[in-house]
């Protein structure tokens, strides 16, 4: 049985993530992920003895914390810095890949699930939406928001950006973020009386 290594696991989470962000969960296997990953099936397996929804749960949780760690980075400045890190991280990712990925939590979230049962990797985007929602939303209240104003706009954001992202796919143009970056902007700044 091979050793448990970290960085090896991470490797495979990160791959999956990226597929899952260009071909969708429905489209990618498992064993692709694992090549695009440059890792062993076998060691796909060891590490993800449930299988692709596993690995798929892993991969949203991954870019999950890595977007929240941007996003807490940035709030630390205002709910103003936040959305521009926000916008930029999505923006680096359509740009840099050519438009050929986009968020891997809302890939996962918009495919039909194949029972009436929720999958794991379903529940997983559900909570990363929400941990993005409040983080947006404490900050937008910790700088003077009405707490349903805050996570009313919380909301906004999230669901713009991510349906944003989509847009730029299509079109293969960054434009529309920045159109929702104009205009959620004028929104922050009339929460907090900027």
């Amino acid at each position: 049985m091979p050793k448990t290594n970290p960085e090896a696991r991470e490797r495979i989470v990160a791959g999956a993530a990226d597929m899952i962000s260009r071909r969708g969960l429905s489209a990618t296997s498992i064993r692709e992920m694992a090549k695009h990953a440059k890792a062993p099936l076998g060691s796909t397996y060891h590490y993800f003895p449930e299988g692709k929804q596993q690995l798929a749960t892993e991969a949203v949780r991954y870019t999950g914390e890595w977007v929240a760690r941007s996003l807490r980075k940035e709030l630390e400045k205002g709910p103003a810095a936040g959305l521009r890190a926000f916008l930029a991280l999505w923006r680096k990712i359509v740009v840099d890949t050519d438009f050929r990925a986009g968020c891997p939590v809302l890939a996962v979230a918009i495919e039909e699930p194949p029972t009436d049962e929720i999958p794991p990797a379903l529940a997983a985007a559900a909570e990363v939406f929400d941990r993005w929602e409040s983080l947006l939303a404490d900050s937008l209240r910790a700088h003077g928001a009405e707490p349903d104003q805050a996570a009313q706009l919380a909301t906004l954001i999230v669901s713009s950006v991510e349906g944003t992202v989509a847009m730029c796919r299509a079109k293969r143009s960054a434009e529309p973020l920045d159109r929702v970056a104009a205009q959620l902007q004028g929104l922050i700044d009339r929460a907090i009386g900027a």
